[in-house]
Order: C-alpha cells, then sequence, then structure tokens
C-alpha cells in the first residue's frame, strides 16, 4: 500500500507540489504571526523586567499596556512613596506612543532616579544626556535605522541629537528627559508610571498596601513587578487572543480545502483504479486507509517546509528588523503540526468516503 501511495502522488507531481506548498503556507502563517505576537509581548516583558524595579505604581483607571495611559498625574507623588518603610528610590516615568514609522512608545526619564532601580546604562558609544534635545537610543533601534551617535532624529516633530546608545533591555528603544517630553505633551509636572526600588522584593506586597493607605491613593494601580509581568500574557490582551484565534482559522480553512480539492480531483481521476482495487477484494477501509495515508503524506512533507522556511523567515525579519523579535518555540511547533494535520485529514474524508461508495461496476466501465 505505501508503495503505492508514494507511486501515485510522484505520478502526479504538480498537485502533489501545490498541496505541499498550501500546507507549508499554512503552518507559516501560523508561526510566523503568532510567534511575532507572542514575540513582541516577550520582548515587552523582558524589557520592563530589566527596569529593576520592584512595584509599579499606575494612575487609577490606568491600562497595564505600557503607553496607553498618559501623564495624569503629578510628579509629587513619588514624593509620598519615597517617604514609606522599605523603599529606597522612586522614579518617575512618563510615556508617550508614537505611530510614526511604527508603533513605539518613548519614555521621558529622570536619568539619576532611573537608573538607580536597576543597574546602570551600558553605553555601547556616546554618553547621557547634555542637553534638552538629546536621545537614548538603544542598539537595537540604532542597528535598524543605521543612526550612530550625533545623528539627527525626528521625535514627535522635534529634532533631536541621538547622544548615547544603550545596550536594550531596560524598558524602551528611545529615552528623553522627562521635563522635555513633558513639554512636548504639554503635561509639566506630571508622570504617567513610577517605578519603585524597595530594599528587599519580598517586601513587595506589603508596600504595595501602604501604597494604597495613602490618603488619595486608593484607586491607583499598585503591583509588584512580579504580578504586573506575570499580567504579560496574549490571554490579558485586548483582543490578541482572538486575532490568534482568527489566524489559526483561516490557516484551517486554507489547508481545508487546497487538501479537499487535490484530493477530490485525485479520486475522480483515478475511478478506473479504485474499480480495479475493489474488483480484487479492496474493502472500503482500504480504500480509506489509501486515501487517507497519502493525504497525511501530503500534509507531513507541508508541515516540515512550513517550520524550515518559518525558521529561515525568522532569522531573516531579525536581520533585517531587529527590533521585531519572533519566537517559533517547540509549543507552537507542535501546535500548528496538529492543526494542519487535522485539517487536512478533515479535507480528505469526503473524498475519502466518495471513493470507498463507488461501485466496482460502474468503476470498471468509466472511461
Amino acid at each position: 500500500m505505501n508503495k503505492m501511495v508514494i507511486a501515485n502522488l510522484v505520478h502526479r507531481p504538480v498537485r502533489s507540489m501545490i498541496t505541499i506548498v498550501a500546507v507549508a503556507l499554512e503552518v507559516t502563517l501560523i508561526l510566523l504571526i503568532v510567534g511575532l505576537s507572542v514575540g513582541m509581548l516577550s520582548d515587552q516583558r523582558d524589557r520592563q523586567a530589566g527596569i529593576g524595579a520592584d512595584v509599579i505604581v499606575q494612575p487609577p483607571n490606568s491600562s497595564f499596556i505600557q503607553g496607553l495611559s498618559s501623564a495624569p498625574v503629578s510628579i509629587k507623588v513619588g514624593d509620598l512613596i519615597r517617604r514609606l518603610p522599605h523603599v529606597m528610590q522612586v522614579s518617575p516615568v512618563i510615556t508617550m506612543v508614537s505611530t510614526v514609522g511604527t508603533v513605539e512608545v518613548i519614555y521621558g526619564i529622570d536619568l539619576k532616579t532611573f537608573e538607580a532601580l536597576g543597574s546602570p546604562f551600558h553605553y555601547l558609544s556616546g554618553g547621557s544626556f547634555e542637553g534638552p534635545d538629546d536621545v537614548l537610543v538603544d542598539d537595537y533601534f540604532a542597528r535598524s535605522q543605521h543612526v550612530q551617535v550625533g545623528d539627527m532624529i525626528s521625535i514627535l516633530n522635534h529634532k533631536f541629537r541621538i547622544c548615547g546608545i544603550v545596550e536594550h533591555g531596560k524598558g524602551a528603544r528611545k529615552f528623553l528627559p522627562i521635563t522635555t517630553l513633558q513639554d512636548l505633551m504639554g503635561s509639566e509636572g506630571k508622570a504617567s508610571v513610577f517605578y519603585v526600588k524597595l530594599d528587599d522584593p519580598a517586601n513587595s506586597d506589603a508596600v504595595v498596601k501602604e501604597v494604597h493607605d495613602i490618603p488619595g491613593m486608593q484607586q491607583y494601580a499598585v503591583r509588584s513587578m512580579r504580578e504586573y509581568l506575570s499580567m504579560m500574557t496574549p490571554a490579558n490582551y485586548p483582543g490578541l487572543s482572538s486575532f490568534i484565534d482568527v489566524v489559526i482559522g483561516i490557516s484551517v480553512i486554507v489547508g481545508f480545502i487546497v487538501i479537499f480539492q487535490a484530493m477530490y480531483t485525485a479520486v475522480m481521476e483515478r475511478t478506473r483504479e479504485i474499480g480495479i482495487l475493489k474488483s480484487i477484494g479492496a474493502s472500503k477501509l482500504y480504500i480509506v486507509n489509501v486515501i487517507l495515508r497519502e493525504t497525511i503524506l501530503l500534509a507531513i512533507a507541508g508541515i516540515i517546509v512550513g517550520i524550515v522556511f518559518s525558521m529561515a523567515a525568522r532569522e531573516g525579519i531579525h536581520h533585517r528588523l531587529p527590533t521585531l523579535n519572533v519566537i517559533v518555540n517547540l509549543s507552537w511547533i507542535l501546535k500548528a503540526t496538529g492543526i494542519a494535520l487535522v485539517g487536512a485529514i478533515l479535507g480528505a474524508l469526503y473524498p475519502a468516503y466518495k471513493a470507498a461508495q463507488k461501485d466496482p461496476i460502474d468503476a470498471l466501465a468509466y472511461e
């Protein structure tokens, strides 16, 4: 049976290749789109962890998604937090979402307190702010945009000089002096978020309670960094899970239609061959088995091609766009494999049933 299955596929090389490519595109679509979504989320989580804070304080009704809340509270809130026990440092940050070229979150920081949260910036070239129109960028941004220290870039319709290129992994990819970004946004003396460094991360829960006990701060969103990072999952991001489900659904439909068309056409073309098999004693189950084996073999070939193409595309994306992180892990490879196999088998069930129901006498007389 296996020899016959392979012979049938080789006998129709163009159709077999088209089917393999279609399944490969299905797998690639799942791995790259999902990998890009999960990768960007994972990258944001890693950069938040790299800041070094133990507690994060956001104004009431703020989204935990960085950048969706601008600067609604006074920077003096930091002074109230700074007086609490176990608090070693408080750094106010103002955030702004820019959609010029790409969607990104820009940080306005007080350099001294921001660096005190964790380790200081690691400067790959240049140095810290020298004036209000200076900007720090990370190495990923510098490499993707081919810029270096001294170059001018536009942020919020304002020209800034790159004063330093820092190692990635500390919140944003662009950093401005906090007063400069406040002026650009018309939010003088305000902040979007307060990062808090403690004497011991184990005291995070106690500090969260103490912040809520400050008069007027009962409604503030206060979380330990551990809790905050745990929220950065596809299930918690509005629409992301639905987007992934839609991508998977479209992929399954594409695979189903291609497999259905290929196997149905193959059954119609092999009517006489099926009649010969049934006339020499082949059962309905045997005929179904032949069709399904062909389908599974095509699906497996397409899955392998799709995985290889996804890996190559991931490396190409990272080389061309270093700021985009695409995660293609074993978990999603297994999920994509299962989805492609199920879609292919579903697409082949009706053609297999149709072949099994053929009358051997009618099939042998078919021209």
